[in-house]
């Protein structure tokens, strides 16, 4: 994964302007990886400018608002115009997820690993940053096998099945990446781990 990442100019930028951005813990994360891996090693290839946006998870519990989400994205934006920057403050996810997405209220989450704990699917419930002698850490609490082996999987800890078959008809990955299995069943929760 590190390799990839570094061989890739556009997103060592994007780490580099996300270490230098001042946002308490920010990552890069979620489908901005899995469409590098994937495209690599099952498409057609990655092209940083061609993703839906870039995500940088950071944690400030000290501002909850919408609008330190908004002024975080914009502090990316004024450094590196032109990336789909989209920064969400990770410590504010309860106050909103369930309304927008349903579910029952949950606590705040104490750091970034819990919240990207929760990500969609095992495969983009991943986060990498830049420490500042330029070493990529790497931050996947389900670990990087459906990441690296191009499983698509829903991760139950807070996707409903409703909102992972919608997520799977908009991505439509197995059209977008040849080669990657979508494990669909309940039951195959365990598969590959």
């Amino acid at each position: 994964m590190r390799e990839l990442v570094r061989a890739n100019g556009p997103l060592m930028r994007a780490l580099t302007v996300v270490r230098d951005s001042g946002l308490p813990d920010a990552w890069i994360g979620a489908g901005v990886l899995r469409d590098l891996v994937w495209g690599r090693r099952y498409g057609t290839g990655f092209d940083l400018r061609t993703v839906r946006d870039v995500d940088v998870a950071f944690f400030d519990p000290a501002d909850l608002s919408r609008d330190n989400d908004d002024r975080a994205t914009a502090r990316l934006a004024t450094t590196e115009p032109g990336m789909p920057w989209e920064a969400k403050n990770q410590a504010a996810v309860h106050t909103w997820y369930p309304r927008r997405f349903g579910g029952p209220p949950f606590p705040p989450f104490h750091g970034i690993a819990e919240a990207v704990a929760t990500w969609p699917e095992y495969a983009t419930a991943v986060a990498i940053h830049l420490d500042p002698d330029n070493h990529i850490a790497v931050c996947a609490p389900h670990g990087l096998d459906d990441l690296l082996d191009g499983v698509w999987r829903r991760n139950p800890t807070r996707v409903s099945e409703q909102t992972s078959h919608e997520r799977l008809a908009r991505h439509q990955p197995a059209q977008r990446w040849p080669g990657v299995r979508i494990i669909t069943s309940p039951s195959a929760h365990g598969e590959g781990r």
